[in-house]
C-alpha cells in the first residue's frame, strides 16, 4: 500500500503552475497521479507525445483549446483526456488557479521538465522505456 500526503508528494514547477507527483514510475503502478495547479491567467501550449492525460478538475475555471480553435470549458466536475497526444492550450482564469486531478500513462519517473518543441508546444520528451 502506498500512502502520500499533498505535503509529502514531490512537487516540480513546470512553469505555469506546480504539479505535486503522487505516484511515480518506481511505485510501479504504471501510470503517475498528480495534483496539478495552473497559475491564474496563464496559458500553456503542452502537447505529451510519449504520454496519454486525462485531467479533472477540482477547483477554479479555465478552458482547454484544440488547435481547430475548439474552446472548451474547466470548471470543478469537468474531465478532459488526451486521447490522441492532442496538442492543445491550457488556460486558466485571469482571476483565479485552476487545480487539476492528472493520469499520466506511461508513470512519469518524476524528474521530467517541460520542453518547448520546434512548434511552441511544452512536453514531456523522450519517455524512458
Amino acid at each position: 500500500m502506498i500512502i502520500r500526503t499533498l505535503d509529502s508528494a514531490p512537487s516540480i514547477d513546470w512553469g505555469n503552475g506546480l504539479s505535486r507527483r503522487f505516484l511515480l514510475h518506481s511505485d510501479n503502478m504504471g501510470y503517475t497521479l498528480t495534483d496539478t495547479i495552473v497559475r491564474a491567467g496563464t496559458t500553456a501550449r503542452l502537447e505529451y507525445r510519449d504520454h496519454f492525460e486525462a485531467c479533472y478538475c477540482i477547483e477554479g475555471k479555465g478552458e482547454v483549446r484544440d488547435l481547430q480553435g475548439n474552446a472548451y470549458p474547466i470548471q470543478p466536475g469537468t474531465m478532459y483526456a488526451l486521447d490522441e497526444h492532442d496538442p492543445h492550450l491550457l488556460i486558466a482564469a485571469p482571476d483565479t488557479d485552476l487545480r487539476l486531478v492528472c493520469v499520466f500513462a506511461p508513470a512519469l519517473y518524476g524528474d521530467e521538465h517541460h520542453s518547448l518543441d520546434s512548434r511552441g508546444f511544452s512536453g514531456y520528451p523522450g519517455a524512458r522505456k
